[in-house]
């Protein structure tokens, strides 16, 4: 089954911590010195937040989390028909996880994220920029990890620019 997922950059992460832990009634489940996540299963989401340099705070950036490549299948399919730039990232390392996924703009310009997780990382995504870097020179768009503000850039005005980025 599916968990949505949800981001909220947070200026300071000890207050935030205890009051999404007090809200949840339940402990993280990751806790880095710039992140914290809860999975949880009532309501179903994979909430995080952090305070990573040069991010203002709030919504960060949504997301659906697939349990299986199947399900991952079957989100990836969606965002192909939306008609919108698709902007790839797979083997990738982020927010101190291993995981393939794909990110697209709604029509408001709202990053999402799908995605598949199958391992942890020590590193919030570090080991991931120079694959990325590769992928946005041959994409035109792709985001550098976790920085969905580079989707709200994937989401063209033009027919060329649009070429350049759907994939």
């Amino acid at each position: 089954m599916k968990r949505l997922h949800v981001h909220v950059s947070v200026d300071d992460l000890a207050q935030s911590t205890r009051f999404y832990s007090t809200l949840f009634a339940a402990e993280p489940t990751v806790v880095k010195d710039d992140y914290v996540k809860w999975m949880l299963d009532d309501p179903r989401v994979n909430f995080a937040i952090s305070t990573r340099a040069g991010r203002a705070a709030g919504i960060s950036h949504l997301g659906i989390q697939a349990e299986d490549e199947a399900e991952l299948a079957e989100v990836y399919d969606r965002l192909a028909r939306a008609e919108r730039p698709i902007v790839e990232a797979k083997a990738t390392t982020c927010c101190y996880a291993k995981s393939d996924k794909q990110w697209i703009a709604d029509p408001q310009g709202v990053p999402w994220e799908t995605f598949l997780t199958y391992g942890e990382s020590t590193v919030y995504g570090e080991g991931s920029l120079a694959k990325l870097k590769e992928a946005s020179e041959a994409a035109c768009c792709a985001p550098t990890c976790c920085e969905p503000e580079a989707v709200l850039q994937a989401a063209p005005q033009s027919a060329a620019a649009s070429a350049c980025c759907a994939r």
